[in-house]
């Protein structure tokens, strides 16, 4: 049976993410209109702001970090999936955050989490 790392980090960074004290409101939504397609991993709240989170998983660094997955290109994306988000929820915030989480398995029961605030 193969591991989906993809699910495992994303469990890992929820509750990474409930043990700083953020609030899930969203996971893995989808988004294909408007010109604007493709998923949110996370949402939070952290006090008065919306967090929209990317978690990016990976085995070892051979492929890069985690963290250097996202591109300006997926930040740019990272943005308009949350305004599409807001707008679908009818959800209003004083403040915005993009974050991203890499889980990064340096052996088979290890992994690593870095957590960056405000990437996007």
């Amino acid at each position: 049976m193969a591991i989906n790392l993809g699910w495992i980090g994303e469990e890992m960074a929820v509750l990474h993410l409930q043990a700083c004290g953020l609030q899930m409101l969203d996971r893995n939504w989808r988004y294909l209109a408007g010109g604007v397609r493709g998923e949110i991993d996370v949402v939070a709240r952290d006090g008065d702001a919306i967090v929209f989170c990317e978690v990016k998983a990976r085995r070892g660094q051979g492929a890069g970090g985690p963290l250097e997955a996202v591109t300006p290109r997926k930040r740019a994306q990272m943005r308009r999936l949350a305004v599409a988000w807001l707008r679908a929820t009818g959800t209003r915030a004083p403040e915005v955050r993009f974050d991203v989480i890499g889980v990064c398995w340096s052996g088979p029961e290890r992994a690593e989490i870095l957590h960056l605030r405000g990437v996007a």
